[in-house]
């Protein structure tokens, strides 16, 4: 296990891919949600049914957004994320930010059909049976019986990681539409990409960490998990490698693999940024070379907390075919 430490004093610069909608623009997202529910009028976004149908509607999304998701697809830029800004998200209309664990959002409501056409349009949205009951879109908001753990439900700082790091069948990418901000508005998504921090490591520890010499333990969120196997924290191409880690769920099997999974840690903070997402923006990572966290914050459980929606995305749907259950995209 390793902690890496985030100076919030240096590291504020963000260079993520962005792109905001014009007012015309959600105005046409916003009646294209409205079409897509009034032809489902008691859809449920896990419906295969009501998926099929939002990946058909997704394609009728403001041409410059869909450029930039087919974009984003193809070529993650150093960054390895895209912000979308100004999505028809209507924070003064919402319930109240639910405080339950796994917490999920199962009916067609506007901000879920909204993550989900994003969603459905960059590739395949999907879940795991294990994690939040295999519902397609989570809800990430603080619970009081979870304030201090590493979890989506917490509210202290959440170590940089990648989601699900422990799982064959991880994300490619992770979808955070913004619903609702803390109090403060200072709670930020921590981010980090291995082709920045690539430079900073010797190759001596590039080597070590493609070699199985870790171990990932599931997250809290997963009701169960397989046991855990050692693996490589870096692989693929070595000039520019994919990342599979979790700072506070990896464990080295030696002391020469801790430390360079330390040397990671401390290259990848060197390079983080963080960012404060607002109502109606929505974060893309890609989960194969981004790692991610949060920073601390303070909650009221007043129904007024922070409050994100999350999808995972599957680029090729095939991948994890053979472990589907039942005819929805959710995996065991």
């Amino acid at each position: 296990m390793s902690s890496v430490v985030f100076d919030h004093r240096i590291h504020q610069h963000v260079d993520q891919s962005s792109m905001t909608l014009t007012d015309q623009e959600r105005t046409r997202v916003r009646a294209l949600v409205e079409e897509l529910n009034r032809s489902s009028p008691d859809g449920r976004v896990d419906d295969p049914r009501w998926l099929t149908r939002a990946r058909l509607h997704s394609c009728r999304l403001p041409v410059r957004l869909l450029e930039s998701l087919r974009n984003f697809r193809s070529e993650p830029g150093p960054d390895g994320t895209l912000l979308i800004g100004n999505l028809p998200v209507d924070a003064e209309a919402l319930p109240d930010t639910p405080s339950v664990t796994d917490s999920v959002e199962r009916g067609a409501t506007a901000p879920a059909t909204t993550a989900m056409l994003l969603g459905q349009q960059i590739g395949d949205v999907f879940a795991f049976r294990d994690e939040k009951h295999g519902a397609l879109v989570h809800n990430v908001v603080p619970v009081p019986s979870l304030a201090r753990s590493q979890s989506n439900g917490g509210s202290v700082e959440l170590e940089l990681h990648n989601e699900n790091a422990f799982h064959p069948h991880r994300p490619d990418l992770i979808g955070l539409l913004c619903l609702r901000s803390d109090h403060e508005g200072k709670a930020g998504t921590l981010f980090s990409s291995i082709r920045k921090a690539r430079v900073l490591l010797d190759d001596a520890d590039v080597a070590l960490l493609r070699e199985p010499r870790f171990v990932t333990e599931a997250p809290p969120s997963f009701r169960a998990g397989d046991a855990a196997l050692t693996h490589g924290v870096l692989g693929g191409c070595p000039d520019d490698p994919d990342i599979r880690v979790d700072f506070d769920a990896t464990r080295a099997t030696d002391g020469e693999a801790a430390a360079a999974l330390r040397r990671l840690g401390g290259a990848l903070a060197e390079v983080a940024s963080e960012l404060v997402l607002r109502p109606g923006d929505m974060a893309f990572l890609d989960n194969r070379v981004v790692v991610h966290g949060r920073t601390e914050f303070t909650p009221r459980y007043d129904g007024s907390d922070r409050w994100l929606h999350r999808v995972y995305v599957h680029l090729d749907g095939r991948r994890g075919l053979s472990h589907r259950v039942g005819p929805g995209p959710v995996l065991a």
